[in-house]
């Protein structure tokens, strides 16, 4: 599974919840009509999407057994997700952001600076927000900043200093 966003809060009065995405494209998700719904370390269950629509920087959506506002309501933190098998192959240097959430963040000098916690699109690139003891840290997702992902360890070596 990986994990596309994560459900925000309850969205109007019929049912609805709010999503916040984690990809790069907040439309991302529309492509998909089966979701998977859970914990991060489950239980999951699927969900067949009845409407999703984008709202602002969020997406608004109507998922089965939800009937009302109380019921939307108890899916607030629950995270959404897609079988990989389902998602476009990929080329060496990149990343699903779902794939970055979560990962440590280190620079060259061994320092842990936090865990990165979402990632903005800007438009000259995509920077990582990085959310640590000293707070919450942006750093850009450019070559300069980035020196190395390292997906399956789960870390993210920077030229940044704490600093910064």
């Amino acid at each position: 599974m990986v994990v596309m966003g994560r459900i925000a809060a309850a969205h109007g009065i019929r049912g609805w919840v709010k999503i916040q995405p984690f990809t790069e494209h907040l439309d991302s998700l529309l492509d998909y009509k089966t979701w998977w719904v859970g914990h991060e370390h489950g239980p999951w269950r699927e969900v067949k999407v009845q409407q999703c629509e984008a709202h602002n920087k969020t997406l608004a959506a109507q998922l089965p057994d939800c009937p009302d506002r109380t019921a939307a309501e108890k899916l607030k933190g629950l995270l959404v997700a897609v079988p990989r098998s389902s998602l476009p192959a990929q080329q060496d240097d990149e990343y699903y952001w779902a794939d970055l959430i979560g990962m440590a963040v280190v620079n060259e000098a061994g320092i842990v600076l936090g865990t990165v916690d979402n990632l903005l699109e800007t438009g000259a690139n995509d920077v990582l927000s990085v959310k640590g003891d000293s707070g919450e840290m942006l750093i850009p997702f450019a070559a300069s900043a980035i020196k190395r992902v390292d997906v399956k360890n789960k870390v993210i070596r920077v030229d940044w200093a704490l600093d910064y």
